[in-house]
C-alpha cells in the first residue's frame, strides 16, 4: 500500500503571512478589533509575501526546470527576499536558501543553527544571547537586520525553526529594500502557510542530554480557496546544565487562495525559559605545555549557577492581504502587531585570582587542571538583560510586470511604517546583594543556586523609534539576454530616548564622561536615501551573470540607545560592489552561484581624539573586506544531493580611524571575520527506503572584536562532522543523527573575556508520522 502525501510533497504557492496578539503575555480579546479590521473593511489590504508559486488558478512563477518544494529539495529557485516572489536568476545579488529540507536533515532548530550552515557567519558571544551575528564581518543582529516575511524582526530573543518554510539570506547591503541597517546583508525567516490541501505532520526527537523535542504541522482545507494552518513544537533537554525549555504555537487561516482578493490571519507565540551557558575565560598557552587559548575539556561542561536563566520570547499578530489584478500584477499589505520580552540573569565565568588558586600561580595552560577555582560574576554581581519591546509595522508592496515603451518592466514599488517602543530595566539601588559560590574546572554543573527572584529591578531607559520608508525599483529588459536592474529608496527616522534611572558605569579610566546622566532626554531624526543597481546578463536558461552596487546605512539609534556624542552624529555609510553568476546544470537540477564582493563601511563611527570634548564623534573610520563566495545546491544525479556554502575572504582591514580608546586600529583585520568558512552537506538514496548523509562545518582561526592591541587571543580553526540515516518504510520515517562526531572542543561564539563552546557530541532519533 502506497503511503499517504506528506507535508514534504506539497507543491508551493502564493502568499504568506501572520497575525497574532503582541503583549508579553497574550490577551485573546485584543484581537478583536484586528481581526474585524483586516476582515470586515479590507482597507488597510495586509500583506501575505509569496513563499513560492501561486495557486494554479493564477499563472505560476516561470521555471526553467522542474521545481521541487522546499521539503523535496535544498535547492531553491525562486525568493521572497526581495519584496514578492523573484526568480534567483533574476536578483543582482548573493542570495544563500536554508529550504526546510536542509532544516530537517540536519535538525537545525534556531535561527543560529541554520546560519551555521551558510557561509561567512560569525556570532558574537556578548550577553550570551544572539548580541551579534555578523555577516562578511559587518553586524546583522545587532542592526535589526532580521525579519520575518519581509517585515523588521527587531528584538533579541532565541529564534525557533518550528514555523519556517524556509531562511533566506541576502547578502550586502540592502537598505533600498530593507531600510536602515544591512551593511552585510539580511535574514528573511520565510513562515508556513496554509495550503489547499489535508495533510498532517508530527515529529518526535529524543537524543543525549535529555533532549525531547516534539513538532506538529496541521494543515487542513476549510473550504473551495480556504485552509487552516497550525504548527506547534515543545522542546526540553537538560543541556548538561543548560537547560532547554521552550514552546511555541503558530495557527494561521486563509482564505481567498488563488483569488483575486486574499486574506490571511495568524497568531505566532514563541517562550523560551532556558539556562544560559555565558562562556569560558580563554587560557592563556603555558611555556612548558602551550595551548591553543581553549580549554581541555568536555565541551558539553557548564560553570554557572543552576539558577541562571535566559527567558525570552515574543508574540505577534499579522493580518494580510493580497489584491491581485491580473496579468501576474498584485499589491501586498500587511499589519503586524508584536511584542517581546527578554529577562537574562547569566554568569561570567572568571579565572579566580591565583592567591585564591590551589598552587597560588595565575592561571595558564601549565597550572590548569581540576582544581583550577573559577569564579561567577565576581561572587557578587549578576549579567542582567532585562528588556521588552512592543511593535506596529505596516507594509505595503506592489508587484507587477508593464510594457512600456517597447520594453518589459518588471516594477517593485512601496511604502512601510513602523513604531516601535523599547524599554530596559535594570538593577534597583537597593536590591539584595546575593553571593555566588566559587566552583572548579572538575566540578561542572555542580547545581549551586541563589534566589534570582529576590533581586528589585527598576526602569531604567526607554526609546520610541519611528521609521518611514517610500521605495521603487524597475528591472527593465534592455534585450533578450540583458537586464538592467534600478531603485532607489528614502527613510526618515525618528528616535526619542529617556535615561531614567540607569547609572554608567565607570571606564578603566575613571568615570565615562560620555554616559547619559540619569534624568537625561535626547533624540535625533534622519533622511537618508539608498540606492540598488545591477546589470544582468543572461546568455541561456541555465546561465546568468551579474553585476550590482548598493548602499545602505545605520542610524546612531540602530540600538535604541543614545548619549550626548552619537545622538549628534550623522548615520554611518556603507556600500557593496558585486560581480556573480548563477549556473544551472544540463539537467536543471543543479545550481552553482559565485559571487567576488567588496564591502566598505567608509565613514563608520570613532570618538574624536582631537577634540577638546571627549564625547565628539568623528565619522572618519573605514573598513573593508572582499573576497570569494560559492554556493552549491541540488542533485547531481536522482539519489544524489549536494548543499555546500564557502566564503574566502583574503582582504579585511581597518583602513582609517580617529585613534581614540577604544576604535581599532589601522591596518588591523577587524575580528569576526575568517578568512575561510564554509559548510557541506550531501545525501545519497540506497533504496527506496534507505537514504544516508554527511556533512561538514568549518571555519578558520578568527578573533573577538575589540581585543586590546597587544592582546595574542586567537581561536583556533576547527572541522567538525555530522552524520545521518533515514529509513522510511511507510507512513512513519525514522531518522538517526550525529553531530559533531568527533566530540570536538572550538570556540563557537567569541568575545573579548570568554568564548562559548560549540555543541558537543549529540545523537537524536527522530520518528515522523505523515498522515
Amino acid at each position: 500500500m502506497k503511503p499517504p502525501r506528506s507535508l514534504r510533497s506539497l507543491p508551493p504557492e502564493g502568499a504568506q503571512a501572520i497575525l497574532g496578539t503582541a503583549r508579553r503575555r497574550p490577551d485573546p480579546t485584543k484581537l478583536l478589533p484586528l481581526g474585524a479590521l483586516a476582515a470586515g473593511f479590507g482597507l488597510i489590504q495586509p500583506q501575505a509575501l509569496a513563499q513560492a508559486t501561486p495557486e494554479t488558478t493564477l499563472a505560476p512563477v516561470p521555471v526553467r526546470a522542474k521545481t521541487e518544494t522546499d521539503k523535496e529539495s535544498v535547492r531553491a529557485t525562486t525568493t521572497t527576499i526581495g519584496k514578492g516572489v523573484q526568480e534567483l536568476r533574476d536578483v543582482p545579488q548573493s542570495v544563500t536558501i536554508v529550504t526546510e529540507k536542509l532544516i530537517d536533515d540536519r535538525n537545525l532548530d534556531t535561527l543560529k543553527d541554520a546560519l551555521r550552515n551558510t557561509a561567512g557567519i560569525t556570532f558574537q558571544a556578548a550577553e550570551g544571547g544572539e548580541e551579534d551575528i555578523r555577516l562578511r564581518g559587518f553586524s546583522l543582529a545587532s542592526t535589526g537586520d532580521i525579519f520575518i516575511d519581509g517585515m523588521r524582526d527587531p528584538a533579541f530573543y532565541e529564534r525557533d525553526s518550528f514555523n519556517w518554510e524556509r531562511l533566506e539570506l541576502l547578502r550586502g547591503s540592502a537598505s533600498m529594500l530593507f531600510g536602515r541597517g544591512s551593511t552585510g546583508g539580511a535574514v528573511n525567516q520565510v513562515t508556513k502557510q496554509p495550503r489547499l490541501l489535508n495533510q498532517n505532520e508530527l515529529a518526535v526527537t529524543i537524543g543525549s542530554l535529555g533532549y525531547l523535542r516534539t513538532t506538529a504541522d496541521f494543515n487542513l482545507k476549510t473550504g473551495e480557496d480556504a485552509a487552516f494552518r497550525l504548527n506547534t513544537m515543545l522542546n526540553q533537554a537538560d543541556n548538561a546544565g543548560a537547560k532547554i525549555d521552550k514552546w511555541g504555537v503558530a495557527p494561521t487561516w486563509r482564505f481567498g487562495i488563488g483569488t483575486a482578493d486574499e486574506v490571511s490571519l495568524g497568531l505566532y507565540h514563541l517562550v523560551n525559559e532556558n539556562g544560559v551557558h555565558y562562556g569560558l575565560p580563554w587560557l592563556e598557552p603555558g611555556q612548558a605545555s602551550g595551548g591553543n587559548w581553549l580549554w581541555p575539556t568536555d565541551p558539553k561542561n557548564v560553570y554557572g549557577m543552576a539558577s541562571d536563566y535566559a527567558h525570552t520570547g515574543t508574540s505577534q499578530g499579522t493580518a494580510a492581504h493580497v489584491h491581485r489584478f491580473g496579468e501576474g500584477r498584485e499589491l501586498r499589505t500587511a499589519l503586524r502587531v508584536a511584542s517581546y520580552w527578554r529577562d537574562q540573569r547569566a554568569s561570567a565565568i572568571r579565572f579566580a585570582p591565583a592567591e585564591l588558586q590551589p598552587d597560588g600561580q595565575a592561571v595558564s595552560a601549565d597550572t590548569f587542571g581540576p582544581g583550577t577555582v573559577l569564579t561567577r560574576s565576581g561572587g557578587d554581581r549578576v549579567q542582567l538583560k532585562n528588556m521588552s519591546m512592543d511593535t506596529v509595522s505596516l507594509q505595503s508592496d506592489y508587484s507587477g510586470t508593464h510594457r512600456w515603451f517597447g520594453r518589459t518592466h518588471a516594477l517593485l514599488a512601496g511604502v512601510d511604517a513602523a513604531h516601535e517602543k523599547f524599554e530596559n530595566l535594570g538593577l534597583a539601588a537597593d536590591s539584595p546583594v546575593l553571593i555566588k559560590p566559587p566552583t572548579s574546572v572538575g566540578t561542572p554543573d555542580d547545581g549551586a543556586t541563589i534566589n534570582e527572584a529576590s533581586r528589585r529591578l527598576v526602569k531604567t531607559r526607554t526609546f520610541d523609534a519611528k521609521a518611514l520608508g517610500v521605495y521603487v525599483q524597475d528591472l527593465l529588459e534592455l534585450a533578450p539576454m540583458w537586464k538592467l536592474l534600478a531603485g532607489l529608496r528614502w527613510d526618515r527616522f525618528e528616535g526619542r530616548y529617556e535615561n531614567i534611572a540607569q547609572v554608567p558605569n565607570p571606564g578603566p579610566g575613571g568615570p565615562n564622561v560620555c554616559a547619559t546622566q540619569p534624568g537625561t532626554r535626547l533624540s535625533r531624526s534622519d533622511s537618508l536615501w539608498s540606492k540598488r543597481f545591477g546589470v544582468l546578463f543572461q546568455p541561456s536558461e541555465r546561465q546568468s551573470y551579474h553585476f550590482s552596487y548598493g548602499t545602505s546605512f545605520n542610524t546612531s539609534g540602530d540600538t535604541y540607545q543614545y548619549d550626548p556624542g552619537t545622538s549628534a552624529t550623522e548615520p554611518e555609510s556603507s556600500r557593496n560592489i558585486e560581480l556573480g553568476a548563477r549556473l544551472d546544470s544540463a539537467g536543471g537540477n543543479f545550481t552553482s552561484r559565485v559571487a567576488l564582493f567588496h564591502s566598505t563601511k567608509y565613514n563608520e563611527r570613532n570618538r574624536d581624539s582631537d577634540s577638546a570634548n571627549a564625547c565628539n564623534y568623528v565619522l572618519s573610520g573605514e573598513r573593508h573586506t572582499a573576497g570569494v563566495e560559492l554556493d552549491l545546491t541540488g542533485r547531481i544525479t536522482p539519489q544524489w544531493e549536494v548543499f555546500g556554502s564557502y566564503a574566502f575572504i583574503p582582504v579585511a582591514s581597518v583602513d582609517a580611524s580617529s585613534g581614540a580608546p577604544g576604535t581599532e586600529t589601522v591596518g588591523r583585520r577587524p575580528g569576526l571575520t575568517p578568512r575561510h568558512s564554509g559548510t557541506i552537506w550531501t545525501t545519497y538514496r540506497l533504496t527506496p527506503q534507505w537514504r544516508v548523509g554527511a556533512g561538514l562545518n568549518a571555519r578558520g582561526k578568527d578573533r573577538p572584536v575589540g581585543l586590546a592591541e597587544d592582546s595574542r587571543v586567537v581561536a583556533p580553526s576547527f572541522v567538525t562532522a555530522d552524520l545521518m540515516a533515514e529509513y522510511t518504510p511507510g507512513a512513519v520515517a525514522w531518522k538517526l543523527n550525529v553531530t559533531n562526531v568527533a566530540d570536538k572542543h572550538y570556540a563557537d561564539q567569541l568575545y573579548r573575556g570568554h568564548y562559548i563552546p560549540g555543541k558537543p557530541r549529540t545523537v537524536q532519533l527522530t520518528g515522523t508520522m505523515s498522515f
